[in-house]
């Protein structure tokens, strides 16, 4: 057992806890995400965090969040509801998605929010007349997303010089230019894609400033890693150059600055727990067993695909092992976790056995089809 992920104790009440209950399922402890929490706060203890709620949008997950004085990154209109119907100020929230409907930054905007990213002309357009006087930061492109386990490069953001554009057209549309940010990718574990991306802020930064603009806000967005089975720094490693690198490009002049934590937040919080359905072969000759489950990429497990995130997997049953390709138990050949990078589980591994899927508590339930193949959405269940 991992104790960087899991205490062991914690992981045994897990275990216990999921007796008798039917697989596939996840398990969240909401007191690892609020000990999450309360370390992101340390160590970056001049930013403010606002959760992507696309995450983990458990209400128990939320709610613990907002006891915690959290505020929340928004992507849609119905994650504005979850938020609203908690109880939760649109103060506390901003709506970081670059691509919305008028009728949701209309409705965003009657309700309150009066935070937005963009990252296009007809974007910021669109705001000016459905959310007028808004804060509004535009969202650049980044190099070195590519070094991210689950890269988010190409979608979002634009180029320093339209952002420039953008941001002199919002002021002259009466929008708020209020600041940039950027996403180096999720589960980041090259430290110096923030130096790069911070150093491109304060180029946009110094340009504005020429036409008598003061930008406020950095939104550093996510990208701080989660524990899984390939080797990253600690948070703390990753704060301490983070804040080189602001103090090296803005001195003692330093502006508002966001952080977007998810997955380092509540990825390690969660268990997902599966069982064997089968174990085969394709031929007398194979060197390697097929070990089918009962969740697969459309189950939760979606951001296995071309093997991305590598979940770190325990078994119940112990004894020698071989190596094994992993995968789901949906009819689409597409449906496979694990044939590259190989797992090693028992040689007598049987259906009906038990995996515990590490570190998948962002992206699972969420990223869960509603009914592929007639499987229901990935259940969740709160540690008690």
């Amino acid at each position: 057992m991992n104790q960087d992920i899991l205490p062991p104790s914690t992981f045994e009440r897990i275990k216990n806890f999921a007796q008798g209950k039917e697989t596939p399922f996840l398990v969240l402890d909401l007191d690892h995400i609020e000990y999450r929490y309360r370390e992101l706060i340390r160590v970056f203890p001049y930013a403010s965090v606002y959760y992507a709620v696309k995450a983990c949008p458990h209400p128990a997950v939320l709610q613990r969040l907002i006891d915690l004085g959290s505020c929340f990154d928004i992507a849609s209109r119905y994650e504005m509801d979850k938020l609203f119907a908690l109880g939760v100020d649109p103060s506390r929230m901003s709506y970081g998605n670059t691509i919305k409907k008028a009728r949701d930054i209309e409705y965003a905007y009657e309700k309150g929010v009066r935070m937005f990213a963009s990252d296009s002309e007809n974007d910021i357009r669109k705001l000016a007349q459905y959310a007028p006087g808004s804060k509004v930061y535009l969202r650049v492109l980044t190099e070195g997303s590519e070094s991210a386990d689950w890269p988010l490069s190409r979608k979002f953001g634009c180029h320093p010089d339209m952002a420039i554009e953008l941001i002199l057209l919002a002021k002259a549309l009466g929008l708020d230019p209020y600041g940039i940010s950027f996403h180096v990718g999720s589960q980041q574990r090259d430290i110096g894609t923030w130096d790069a991306a911070i150093g491109k802020v304060s180029y946009i930064f110094d340009w504005l400033k020429e036409y008598d603009i003061k930008l406020r806000m950095i939104n550093m967005g996510g990208g701080l890693p989660a524990t899984y089975a390939s080797k990253s720094h600690d948070i703390e490693h990753y704060a301490n150059s983070i804040s080189r690198y602001l103090e090296e490009d803005f001195g003692d002049d330093l502006p508002e600055i966001v952080i977007e934590p998810g997955r380092s937040l509540v990825g390690e919080a969660g268990v997902l727990v599966s069982e064997v359905v089968l174990v085969s072969t394709k031929s007398r000759d194979s060197l390697y067993r097929w070990v089918f489950l009962d969740v697969g990429l459309f189950g939760g497990l979606i951001e296995t695909i071309g093997e991305a995130i590598k979940y770190p997997v325990l078994c119940d049953r112990e004894g020698a092992s071989d190596e094994v390709i992993l995968a789901g138990p949906t009819c689409d050949s597409m449906d496979i976790l694990y044939e590259d990078h190989r797992y090693s589980l028992p040689l007598d591994l049987k259906e009906g056995d038990r995996l515990y899927w590490m570190s998948t508590g962002a992206y699972t339930t969420s990223y869960s089809s509603i009914e592929f193949n007639g499987f229901p959405p990935l259940a969740t269940y709160i540690l008690e």
